[in-house]
């Protein structure tokens, strides 16, 4: 890294900031540390269209780090309905409580401290601690790690973990030396990679706007901009089948809590059989009542369901795109004439009017609300 370059970009950074950066966010020129972790987490892997709309919500519905540690899980995991990535949701519940029984409901201004709490990560730490704290900790989110391998033209990939350490050395020597302009400089350093630096569109590939490290950028004197930062090249995305079951009975449908750790972890959805390779599109299938619920439901009192149920059908097929996968939802319907109790605490008799309580993964929600299953005020918490 050159003298010059570790010197001045932090300022000139900044005053591009002043120019052409990002304002009017909610979240900014927030200092209140439980406030920036909400929308740093909130942030994660979601658009910021969408965070616009939610975390004003989040914020409203739990405005405290107090409060939020208070609330029950699924309250939280309602309210993040929608957002995706749940562990996200779960691990800012438990992070509420370990503030709270650790520290004493205020969050740590060390970011080696907060690197510690439940869900997070290095660069997550370091942005509470720059922005609520002023302390000069680096981030390295996507668009970070994005301009350095520009700016830097850095070699191998990025998932690798020596081009991770170079760029975590290169964030921290570019710090600000003035405290005081950790805030601005960690927001135009995200806001530079979300608007100008970006993955396809870079402004120094255009003739509207002029990159004011463009001199300086070795992956643009050396016309390399698109091919940085090198990336490992990513397998395809298996596809998988899965039978779900949408048993009515009355006003009441029946869901199932997933477990914690699997994909909607700690999610109500739907009754579902075990996800199976997809090797060609899915054939009509013909189940009975009884398989349909040995497939999807505990063994006990099989006999007892069937005799509830007299009609099944299959009402559609819906693909869901995962990150790293793909799943084919096989729906079935059918009605019971009472509410069967069952010895399984994770299966639940769910009033149609208070489905906008529990944490539905998007397309099941989705599906319910085509089915009128839940009403447009019932949906919202």
């Amino acid at each position: 890294m050159s003298k010059a370059l570790s010197k001045t970009f932090a300022p000139r950074l900044i005053a591009w900031h002043g120019v052409s950066g990002r304002s009017g966010l909610p979240w900014q020129d927030n200092r209140d540390p439980y406030a920036v972790w909400v929308s740093e987490i909130m942030l994660q892997q979601t658009q910021v269209a969408t965070v616009l709309e939610r975390y004003p919500r989040f914020m409203k519905r739990f405005p405290t780090v107090k409060k939020l540690a208070a609330a029950g899980v699924d309250e939280v995991l309602a309210e993040w309905a929608g957002l995706g990535y749940y562990s996200r949701a779960r691990n800012l519940h438990a992070c509420a409580k370990q503030v709270m029984s650790e520290f004493g409901g205020k969050f740590p201004s060390d970011p080696v401290l907060l690197e510690q709490l439940k869900g997070i990560g290095r660069s997550t730490a370091g942005a509470i601690a720059a922005f609520a704290f002023h302390e000069r900790a680096p981030i390295l989110d996507a668009n970070v790690k994005r301009i350095l391998a520009r700016l830097f033209a850095l070699d191998g990939a990025i998932q690798d973990k020596a081009v991770n350490d170079q760029l975590w050395q290169l964030a921290t020597n570019l710090l600000p030396n003035k405290p005081a302009d950790m805030p601005v400089y960690t927001q135009a350093l995200m806001d530079f990679g979300a608007t100008w630096c970006t993955s396809r569109k870079p402004v120094c590939l255009g003739s509207e706007k002029k990159c004011p490290f463009a001199k300086d950028c070795q992956a643009n004197l050396s016309d390399q901009v698109l091919l940085l930062p090198q990336k490992t090249k990513k397998t395809k995305s298996p596809e998988f089948d899965c039978t779900m079951l949408l048993m009515r009975a009355g006003n009441s449908v029946l869901l199932q809590k997933r477990p914690s750790k699997a994909i909607w972890g700690g999610l109500w959805s739907l009754p579902e059989g075990s996800w199976t390779p997809r090797v060609s599109p899915a054939q009509k299938l013909e189940l009975s009542l009884q398989e349909l619920f040995s497939i999807t439901l505990p063994d006990e009192k099989a006999a007892a369901l069937v005799k509830a149920n007299k009609s099944i059908g299959q009402v559609e097929e819906i693909k869901h795109v995962f990150t790293h996968r793909r799943l084919w939802m096989q729906i079935w319907q059918t009605s019971s004439s009472r509410e069967l109790s069952f010895i399984s605490p994770d299966l639940k008799w769910v009033p149609l009017s208070q489905l906008g309580r529990y944490g539905l993964p998007q397309p099941i929600k989705i599906l319910l609300q085509g089915l009128s299953l839940v009403r447009d005020g019932d949906s919202k918490n």
